[in-house]
């Protein structure tokens, strides 16, 4: 793995996205992701697993730098897993746990909601939310149906529009979050979390996750093309790739500083 860190505990595993300093979403990470989560729901020793990043991000969200170089065809295949890596881990049988290291916008939220919990770095400066109107990419409708579940209808409706970005007690208020705890201790209240539920009958937990989630992903559409597609093509807009090109050179400049 070029993108992870896979850490094996007794019953769960642990999967570090461990991507340069901020996480930030490429293909092959989503592949990546794929693969290891497709190997935990098939793997009867393994009962749970806990998503992280490094300390400060868990995941920047899409790495709009690489993505800007990427062609039309590369662009429809992006958008194609990374939407099929989201309806894979709505649908994992076994008990998820976002430990939230740090930053969490737009992508990295986008992979946080799937999970069954998530424990947040407490601090002002950490973010978490989905500003996919703010950067000009076009959510999608599977998207906005996982993110009401967790956060209400109303408030999703209004923070989606504004493209809103919420601080740790703004997100723990909404119910996006669960818990802040210190960063150092995140991944450690994640692992107690998990070991709690390792104490539950395993038959009924599978059980229990798939009776609440059953109306969630009963909505969601589990092919998903349309609003794929819907994205890719919306990605070439003249106008958006205007600032979508501005954005990456000014991201581009800051880093040079």
């Amino acid at each position: 793995m070029n993108t992870l860190k896979i850490i094996k505990k007794e019953g769960y595993s642990i999967v570090q996205m461990n991507r340069g300093k901020v996480n930030a979403i490429n293909y092959e990470m989503v592949q990546e992701l794929r693969q290891v989560f497709r190997d935990i729901e098939l793997d009867p020793q393994v009962k749970g697993a806990i998503l992280t990043g490094q300390p400060h991000y868990f995941s920047a969200g899409l790495d709009l730098i690489e993505l800007f170089e990427y062609n039309k065809k590369q662009i429809e295949d992006f958008f194609q897993v990374f939407g099929m890596l989201f309806i894979e881990l709505m649908q994992i049988t076994k008990p998820v746990i976002s430990a939230i290291t740090g930053h969490a916008p737009a992508g990295g939220c986008v992979l946080a909601v799937t999970s069954d919990n998530r424990i947040m770095a407490d601090g002002e400066q950490y973010i978490i939310g989905l500003n996919e109107v703010a950067v000009n990419i076009q959510i999608s409708q599977n998207l906005v149906d996982a993110y009401s579940f967790w956060i209400g209808e109303g408030l999703a409706s209004r923070y989606i529009l504004e493209g809103k970005l919420l601080n740790g007690e703004e997100a723990l208020t909404a119910g996006l979050v669960d818990e802040l705890v210190p960063l150092d201790q995140v991944l450690d209240k994640a692992e107690a979390k998990m070991r709690n539920y390792m104490k539950a009958d395993q038959e009924i937990l599978v059980a229990t996750k798939s009776k609440i989630r059953k109306h969630l992903l009963g909505k969601l559409d589990l092919n998903g093309k349309s609003s794929l597609k819907e994205a890719a093509t919306l990605w070439w807009k003249p106008e958006i790739r205007a600032k979508m090109e501005a954005y990456v050179q000014s991201f581009s400049n800051k880093k040079k500083v």
